[in-house]
């Protein structure tokens, strides 16, 4: 395909801008829909049907890797592209598990960005070098890693709980039950060998899920 039509979805107003601006570059490619968060991101899909999905992870609310989820389970044929500041193979692994068709850090050159957005129109999986040296170099050994034991929605109830959402705030985003929140609180613990949230902290920050910048951001408002 040589060309096709593109929704944004980024939580940033001056990031859509900076991207829509590098892609409207390109002939053939037209920036048609832009949304600020997984749920609204899933509503336009739907009306406009892009040919492909620039869809970044951390956003409010519904997250990115939640947005994949319920955008493929509408229509599986949908191609989406993660660009995304998260530097972690995990995050690639889930966003593909999800349905994504490509993964690209917003650390790559524009060109990255516009030669990936090709590739998934064409219908290929698209992976920066970056992330695709870490796909290579393997996983953690001798610790469960949770990209690979964590289903996607499991993965984006971990994130939330990272995030200090309480259990009615991921109830509420993600339309499920309290009840079915705590369960799942407690299956990833489980299935993530750990014991207690302390652990799981831990354990999200040796795998680069958390980072010390995030947890200076959730404990005081905003990291300096």
């Amino acid at each position: 395909m040589a060309g096709g039509t593109i929704m944004l979805v980024d939580d940033h107003a001056v990031v859509r801008e900076g991207y829509r601006s590098v892609l409207q570059k390109q002939a053939g490619l037209k920036v048609i829909a832009e949304a600020s968060d997984g749920a609204e991101a899933y509503r336009l899909f739907k009306e406009v049907r892009p040919d492909v999905v620039i869809m970044d992870l951390a956003m409010p609310g519904v997250g990115g890797i939640e947005a994949i989820r319920r955008i493929r389970q509408w229509d599986r044929d949908a191609r989406i592209l993660v660009f995304t500041m998260h530097q972690n193979a995990g995050f690639a692994v889930q966003a593909i598990r999800a349905g994504a068709r490509g993964f690209v850090t917003k650390t790559s050159p524009p060109e990255t960005l516009v030669r990936a957005v090709k590739d998934v129109l064409a219908g290929q999986i698209a992976v920066s070098p970056d992330i695709d040296h870490q796909l290579a170099l393997g996983r953690l050994a001798g610790e469960t890693v949770a990209a690979d034991v964590l289903s996607a929605r499991e993965f984006e109830v971990l994130q939330m709980l990272l995030a200090e959402r309480t259990t009615q705030e991921i109830a509420e985003a993600l339309h499920i039950s309290p009840k079915t929140v705590a369960n799942l609180h407690s299956l990833i613990k489980d299935k993530l060998g750990v014991s207690s949230d302390i652990e799981l902290v831990r354990l999200a920050l040796r795998q680069g899920i958390l980072t010390q910048t995030d947890l200076g951001e959730t404990a005081g408002g905003t990291a300096t």
